[in-house]
């Protein structure tokens, strides 16, 4: 099977269901070559803590590997207990990414991504993000009360210019105190908490 043949009806239902908003270049990516699995395949390996022997297993992955640790950090954060407020998913494929979107917000919508001038070269805009990784690619969607979205202009080293998405949450107060981002800010729980989101990211606005 190809790389266009396994990721075609992952785009066919994007299209169908949400006909009047684009396929993002960030998802395209993941679908050419195949990094998201089919959903009918995701669905039938296991994403869980409980299974982790099992899952290792199937995708010939040592326990005691760099690679486990990541695995096992994706699904535990996936697993984790939701904070007031806030609506989480960890999506295993682009039709259940697709789903929980249109279930939360409807079939209109707008999603945004980092965007990057395409003739400018690869180089470093100084951001600190932060992104899943697993041995296929797994969305992890939440959502959370009082947040505000920002597009912030970029330019890099070479004058390019670039947009970056930018999270800002605004009453942090169900926050664990010990959440790494008041550590770094020196800000106690119910501050504002604004950051820049990696280029996997999407951010899905109901219009």
């Amino acid at each position: 099977m190809t790389g266009t043949d396994a990721s075609l009806p992952a785009e066919v239902h994007w299209n169908s269901v949400l006909s009047n908003t684009p396929l993002p270049k960030a998802l395209q990516d993941l679908l050419h070559p195949v990094k998201f699995l089919p959903r009918k395949v995701a669905d039938l390996i296991p994403f869980s803590s409980e299974k982790l022997a099992e899952i290792f297993t199937r995708f010939s992955v040592k326990a005691d590997s760099v690679e486990a640790k990541t695995m096992k950090e994706t699904i535990d954060e996936c697993e984790a207990t939701k904070i007031p407020g806030e609506d989480k998913y960890c999506a295993t494929s682009l039709e259940s990414l697709v789903d929980f979107s249109v279930a939360k917000l409807g079939k209109n919508v707008s999603v945004f991504t980092n965007e990057v001038e395409e003739e400018s070269k690869e180089q470093e805009f100084t951001i600190l993000c932060h992104k899943e990784r697993y041995v296929y690619a797994v969305f992890y969607c939440h959502k959370i009360n009082a947040t505000k979205v920002y597009m912030v202009p970029l330019i890099g080293t070479d004058g390019s210019k670039a947009k970056a998405l930018v999270i800002c949450h605004m009453n942090t107060s169900a926050w664990s105190p010990q959440h790494p981002a008041f550590q770094l800010l020196k800000v106690k729980p119910g501050s504002p908490v604004c950051h820049f989101l990696n280029d996997d990211a999407l951010v899905w606005v109901s219009t």
